[in-house]
């Protein structure tokens, strides 16, 4: 058996209507399997955020950035590895998850996902692009000079994902590449991840590398006077106090309250995207507000929220993240495709890569002006053989929760929760 390694790198994310018109019905059924992707993509950011939130301190990252990247991925993946990939990143692409979705109808094929899929990301980036904040969604892909993909597989992910094929000549000048492919990501993401592929990470062995990065910045639709940010303590989870900048404000919020948890959504401008914080109302309540998250219960906290005035109080925090997902990903039920059975063969036409490590990078910055997050993901991989009448008081003093989502299709773009303010990690 030839043991020659080759690398493959990777960063990172219906029913018809009697009297519509041809043109109406294919939009609905375009839709629906928009939100199916949406709604898949959330169940594994919970499903993900437990299995991260066992660690100590902050925490952030972009599940979509993660669904993305591995979404290109699983254009070439094939047979069981194919099947579990499906099963543990939510895609509707499998019967047993049509199944606990409560969905009708079949699994979309792989390419009518990517395409699905695709519409979200051509999405975000027009709701970007019109002026009103910064979002952008990129791929690219980065090829090995005269290695040979299927053309298939690289005109799903261009034609979808948007990922075009750029070549690199990994085999004399890896490094090189590495400086190419990180200056790609600092500028998708303005400058606010550098380094993603660390040194070493890239070889002569290595031949493809899919690039995922995701930026956005926006101002808040009611934005905190700084002059009335004050020093305030924060509990933290241990009981002890610290002094933080917390930022306060008077105004018309959607808001709920779920039994010990308050429920807030702070809008960007013009309302497409939102951040919404979960905050328990017991100082020490995060662990248990961890171990309820699902996307379920996020779907029902959210939907007896109303616009009602809210008293808010919320520190200003600003913090970067970065982990490894590979063992975490095949402990959730793939672990194929980081073992030898993998089969990526719709990338090459040959089962000779398998996934080796899963690298993610996220920042964000919330002030009083709004938030700026940005974050990448890398995947390396191998040859191988209702609210109360009172004014609510929203005082988040203590850990809590929070997330950007997109309003349109409920995606959740970024998740986190911050247990101390002060902290930038």
């Amino acid at each position: 058996m030839n043991t020659f390694k080759t690398m493959l790198v990777w960063m990172t994310v219906a029913t018809s209507v009697a009297g519509c018109s041809a043109g109406t019905e294919l939009e609905m059924i375009a839709g629906a399997a928009r939100q199916q992707v949406a709604e898949g993509n959330n169940r594994f950011a919970m499903e993900l955020y437990q299995k991260l939130a066992t660690s100590e301190g902050n925490l952030f990252f972009s599940p979509y950035s993660i669904s993305t990247a591995l979404g290109m991925t699983y254009a070439g993946a094939r047979g069981e590895t194919a099947r579990q990939m499906a099963e543990v990143l939510r895609f509707p692409t499998s019967p047993k998850v049509l199944e606990e979705m409560d969905l009708a109808g079949r699994p979309m094929t792989q390419e009518e996902f990517a395409q699905a899929f695709g519409m979200i990301v051509k999405d975000l980036n027009a709701q970007g692009s019109q002026d009103k904040y910064q979002l952008s969604v990129a791929n690219a892909l980065w090829g090995q000079k005269g290695y040979a993909f299927l053309p298939a597989f690289l005109k799903l992910v261009e034609s979808e994902y948007g990922g075009k094929l750029q070549e690199m000549d990994f085999r004399s000048a890896a490094e090189k590449a590495r400086q190419t492919i990180n200056a790609w990501v600092a500028k998708q993401t303005n400058e606010k991840i550098k380094e993603l592929i660390g040194p070493g990470v890239l070889d002569r062995m290595t031949r493809l590398v899919l690039t995922n990065a995701i930026y956005f910045k926006g101002n808040w639709a009611t934005q905190f006077k700084e002059n009335r940010t004050r020093p305030a303590p924060f509990t933290l989870l241990d009981g002890e106090k610290i002094q933080t900048p917390m930022m306060n404000q008077k105004s018309e919020f959607a808001y709920a309250e779920a039994g010990d948890l308050q429920i807030l959504e702070l809008p960007y401008v013009d309302d497409e995207l939102s951040m919404v914080i979960l905050l328990p109302k017991a100082l020490d309540g995060i662990r248990q507000l961890e171990r309820e998250l699902t996307s379920a219960k996020l779907a029902a906290w959210l939907a007896p929220r109303r616009k009602q005035e809210v008293i808010v109080s919320l520190p200003k925090f600003k913090m970067t993240s970065k982990f490894g997902l590979a063992k975490i990903l095949a402990s959730m039920g793939m672990p194929d495709a980081f073992s030898r059975q993998a089969d990526f063969s719709g990338m090459t036409g040959r089962r000779e890569l398998s996934i080796s490590a899963v690298i993610h990078e996220a920042y964000v910055d919330v002030n009083e002006e709004g938030t700026e997050a940005a974050a990448a993901t890398g995947v390396v991989m191998k040859l191988t053989s209702m609210g109360p009448d009172r004014t609510p008081v929203f005082r988040a003093d203590h850990p809590f929760i929070f997330m950007i989502r997109d309003n349109s299709s409920g995606s959740v773009l970024f998740l986190g929760r911050v247990m101390n303010p002060k902290s930038k990690e």
